[in-house]
């Protein structure tokens, strides 16, 4: 088992379910890689794509790390006071909207392959 999939197992009910739908479909079916940094689940190909982080109302926000990129044609993704990182919250699998969910993962793919990320930090 991975720091993830340890990490993840030390959560109940659908906080543990919605984290595994995720895990699962982005290791397994999207072909990324996981690893635990700032205590959270990251996914990356060659810079981190999304996190996932469980918040203390009992849901899991599903963020986007250069979400201010993407083009949030779903009107899904709040950005929550934040300039780069844009999320969406969930309480239960069954709210999870696959096809706009996995139009906005494509995108942040594609964004990855094509745009190298550029640190916005001053120097």
């Amino acid at each position: 088992m991975t720091d993830v999939e340890d990490f993840i197992y030390t959560y109940d009910g659908s906080q543990k379910e919605i984290m595994l739908f995720f895990h699962n479909w982005l290791t397994s079916e999207l072909n990324l890689t996981d690893k635990l940094r700032f205590k959270i689940p990251f996914y990356y190909r060659k810079s981190w794509i999304c996190y996932l982080n469980p918040t203390k109302n009992n849901a899991i926000e599903f963020a986007f790390t250069r979400g201010n990129e993407l083009s949030n044609s779903q009107g899904m993704l709040d950005n929550k006071g934040r300039k780069q990182v844009f999320s969406i919250e969930f309480k239960n699998v069954s709210d999870i909207p696959i096809k706009e969910i996995t139009e906005i993962i494509q995108e942040a793919i594609l964004l990855d392959e094509t745009v190298p990320y550029a640190s916005k930090r001053k120097k």
